[in-house]
């Protein structure tokens, strides 16, 4: 089992052709819908009482819920404008709400998860919240600028508690104060992490481990209509393929890296999560194979 532990929000997203208010999102809502084509997932959340129950019905789908709370009070909100290039997204607003207080406990059902990953969230929880695990294998963490620029330090902490940090390259710059990726990279590893994936966006990943470095290109898709929660999924499908095979063999790292890219990818098809629930049997190997194909020569 894989447990998720990390933000369930209601997001407003604003895109040059549409705009969508207070629908299903969060990082671990992201990540876990997406870990689970791979392996049952359990996520660790908090909403409030005025979480939507159609978004209740569709997460008790795909995940256990044991892990979620329901508080007094209003769901995490964000509020973000994409530029007309779908490259660059402003925040406009976010409100912790129900999360900023939140204590999160592991259920006793998901002590024994072996494989866990910390969403974008409050690194101070993070860090508190994986050593209320039996026994982890592999753990992994991402972060955004909002905790990096209000609470760096903790940050750093989390990423010396984790064995993998997963992190888009802008905010990789920020936190480390390197220009070059490499180096940024280099800097997270002294920190103590084992394994650094520094996602691109459309142009792929690339994922350090002692001297070794992976890239790899993203899927070329003709039309994108939503980027959110796209690194999210990458994240949730890397650490879902990982513990489906049960192994951090280097290989299988590697290969889920691969599945992280290629998940992403339909993520970012459809708006909000509609492109991840679409998924069908067979979707998912259907498009590794033609990943295979575009990167082969």
């Amino acid at each position: 089992m894989l447990t998720v532990f990390g933000s369930t929000a209601l997001d407003t997203i604003r895109t040059p052709k549409k705009t969508l208010k207070n629908v299903l999102g969060g990082a671990a809502t992201f990540a876990a819908i997406s870990a689970s084509n791979f392996v049952d997932t359990g996520l660790i959340a908090v909403v409030g009482k005025d979480f939507p129950k159609q978004h209740h019905k569709t997460l008790s789908k795909y995940l256990d819920l044991e892990g979620l709370s329901i508080k007094n009070g209003k769901t995490f909100r964000y509020d973000g404008k994409y530029d007309d290039t779908l490259s660059t997204r402003s925040t406009l607003k976010t409100e912790l709400n129900v999360l900023a207080d939140f204590k999160p406990t592991v259920p006793e059902a998901y002590r024994k998860s072996q494989f866990v990953y910390l969403a974008n969230n409050d690194p101070e929880q993070n860090t508190a919240l994986i050593k209320e695990f039996d026994k982890v294998k592999f753990s992994m963490c991402d972060t955004i600028d909002f905790w990096i620029s209000t609470k760096r330090n903790a940050v750093i902490k989390m990423i010396k508690s984790v064995d993998a940090v997963v992190i888009n390259d802008e905010e990789a710059k920020l936190l480390t104060k390197e220009f070059n990726l490499i180096k940024c990279a280099k800097k997270m590893m002294q920190w103590g992490a084992k394994y650094v994936i520094i996602k691109k966006g459309e142009h792929g990943s690339l994922m350090f481990y002692d001297d070794v470095i992976f890239p790899t290109a993203g899927f070329s898709l003709e039309d994108v209509v939503d980027p959110t929660g796209a690194g999210d999924s990458f994240a949730g499908a890397m650490i879902g393929y990982l513990a489906s095979k049960k192994s951090t063999s280097l290989s299988e790292i590697k290969k889920a890296v691969i599945y992280g890219n290629v998940l992403g990818s339909f993520a970012v098809e459809k708006y909000g999560l509609e492109g991840l629930l679409k998924i069908k049997n067979g979707d998912i190997t259907k498009r590794v194979k033609m990943y295979e194909k575009m990167i082969r020569f």
